[in-house]
């Protein structure tokens, strides 16, 4: 199968080539970490570096499964590659291995591997790993297909003609950015099925096993939870009175380890609040999005209600993406849907269904922005197929816009 080129990631990883320093690469389980190694190793290839310097395992196969562990992976690799010069390990889903830390001691020690890892948990390198190599890794969150990603698997996968971007829009709204979604034809029902197998293997594999959380019904009702009221302020409290509500019981303090172990997988992220004035983050009302807004529609299916925070999770991922800490911002007494910083870069973004049913929802859009002093740019993006007028510095843009655009 053709691999699609992702130079998000690759313009990256590439320049750390032959870098003393372990490529480690993060994300939620099928975004796509699998393909990238793939696309690496074809890159070293392409370098003149032989076949048998590299090798590439992943450990999600049941085929490696013999040598999941730190003494008989390193006993593999020792007979795999040559005893001397450089060489090239890529180890997917490492964190399947067990003892797998010792392993990537041992490696980084040697200071003869180019080591790349992939993993399906932010709390890769924790603990005593992250001590040893401090200063000695690059750390890269992948996610799912942007919706730029999605334009060119449709267009090398499917053969579609993927230039009428609002028709795309819509379709990659429904399906998601799953990228194995994205390479065969599939019809809705089915990459419903496909998205929705992704998020139950994720929670056993990565969360209800990894966590050893032994009320795994409770677990998936607050999960589901959370991912219903995407965009939606958020709380423990609201998520232990809903529960009351259904006559089940649950602390305070369980919902935020269960909350804390679905944002460990990516599955969630909590996305803090920000006084813009005050320059300060505030404790309460955060708000949640998904590792790929796919899993919204997958389990609970399209619906009017729902659609302002899966247009919102969207941006969110897009922002979060091209490398921006993103925060949702409170001025006075509204809100600017997201303050997005990286760097010395700041952009505010209002995101919408639509800002054209009348005089009074355009201003509701607008005033928290116009509010803001600062010169940074502020946009308004929204669903309106006329979109694209500026006034008073705000740009107001169509959402797939705003997300193919080259830098914001």
């Amino acid at each position: 199968m053709e691999l699609v080129d992702r130079p998000l990631y690759l313009d990256r990883i590439v320049p750390f080539i032959d870098a003393p320093v372990v490529k480690v690469l993060t994300g939620l389980r099928r975004s796509g970490k699998s393909r990238l190694l793939e696309l690496v190793a074809q890159r070293l290839r392409d370098r003149g570096i032989p076949d048998e310097r590299i090798v590439h395992l992943n450990f999600d196969a049941l085929e490696w499964a013999p040598i999941a562990s730190a003494q008989a992976l390193h006993a593999y690799l020792a007979g795999a590659l040559p005893s001397e010069g450089r060489v090239y390990v890529l180890l997917d889903e490492i964190q399947e291995v067990s003892e797998w830390e010792r392993l990537v001691n041992s490696l980084v020690a040697g200071g003869r591997a180019d080591l790349y890892i992939t993993g399906s948990n932010s709390r890769l390198l924790s603990g005593e790993l992250a001590t040893y190599i401090a200063g000695r890794y690059v750390s890269i969150d992948v996610w799912p297909l942007s919706f730029g990603e999605y334009l060119a698997f449709g267009a090398a996968y499917s053969k579609r003609d993927t230039s009428l971007t609002g028709e795309e829009f819509v379709r990659f709204l429904r399906y998601g950015g799953f990228p194995g979604i994205h390479v065969v034809p599939l019809e809705e029902a089915d990459a419903r099925s496909m998205v929705t197998d992704v998020y139950r293997s994720t929670l056993v594999r990565d969360v209800l096993t990894r966590h050893a959380i032994r009320d795994a019904d409770m677990f998936e009702r607050v999960a589901a939870f959370a991912i219903d009221n995407v965009g939606n302020p958020f709380s423990a409290r609201r998520v232990s009175d809903f529960m009351k509500s259904q006559r089940r019981t649950i602390r305070h303090e369980t919902v935020l380890n269960y909350l804390s172990a679905l944002a460990e997988a990516f599955v969630i992220s909590r996305v803090p609040r920000y006084d813009i004035r005050g320059r300060s983050l505030l404790a309460t009302d955060e708000k949640h999005y998904v590792g790929d807004h796919g899993i919204v529609h997958a389990l609970f299916g399209y619906s009017d209600r729902r659609l302002p925070g899966v247009l919102e999770n969207i941006v969110w991922l897009e922002l979060r993406r091209r490398g921006y800490e993103v925060t949702v911002g409170k001025v006075g007494t509204t809100e600017v849907d997201f303050v997005a910083r990286r760097q010395e870069d700041t952009i505010y973004v209002q995101v919408a269904t639509t800002i054209a049913a009348s005089a009074e929802t355009r201003r509701r859009e607008y005033a928290p922005l116009e509010a803001i002093i600062d010169n940074y740019p502020k946009y308004v993006i929204s669903l309106d197929p006329l979109a694209g007028d500026r006034s008073g510095g705000i740009h107001h843009l169509r959402i797939p816009d705003f997300l193919l655009l080259d830098a914001y």
